[in-house]
């Protein structure tokens, strides 16, 4: 059985939404051999990264850059995995009211040092909030969760 790690900042009825989505995404019914942990980036920590085979990452664009929450979780995780999760198939959401450039880079920076593999490029769900958003990471999370159920990441 795979595990993926859902870690997302939900700090509104819209991020949760969000999140929900994720979830739902990567427990599709025709999924058999992947497990899903959902926890806030300051529940998730080293042994969660560690226990899993594939990570999605979620947060806000904050003045420019991931939520301060995120940014815990990787200062508490990265040394801890740094050698041991190299390779990790992993994906990321933002919910940018600007466009989310900063944020991107900011986590694409910490995950190459950790030597992350992206499965697709990062979801930037930019401007004012649409209902499609949820859809859109609905449809990460069963993208990610597949992959791990096949083998193909």
């Amino acid at each position: 059985m795979k595990q993926l790690l859902i870690v997302a900042h939900t700090p509104s009825p819209n991020t949760q939404a969000l999140c929900d989505a994720a979830y739902r995404g990567a427990t599709h019914s025709d999924l058999e051999n992947v497990r899903c942990v959902v926890k806030t980036p300051f529940e998730a920590g080293p042994d969660d990264v560690m226990a899993c085979d594939g990570i999605l990452l979620g947060t806000t664009e904050n003045l420019g850059y991931m939520s301060g929450a995120l940014k815990d979780f990787f200062d508490r995780s990265y040394y801890g995995v740094i050698e041991e999760k190299q390779g990790l198939p992993c994906a990321l959401y933002i919910r940018a009211g600007l466009d989310g450039t900063g944020t991107q880079r900011a986590v694409e920076s910490i995950t190459s040092g950790l030597r992350w593999r992206w499965v697709q490029p990062p979801l930037t769900l930019q401007g004012e909030w649409q209902d499609d958003f949820v859809s859109q990471v609905e449809e990460l999370g069963l993208y990610l969760a597949f992959s791990l159920d096949n083998g193909i990441v």
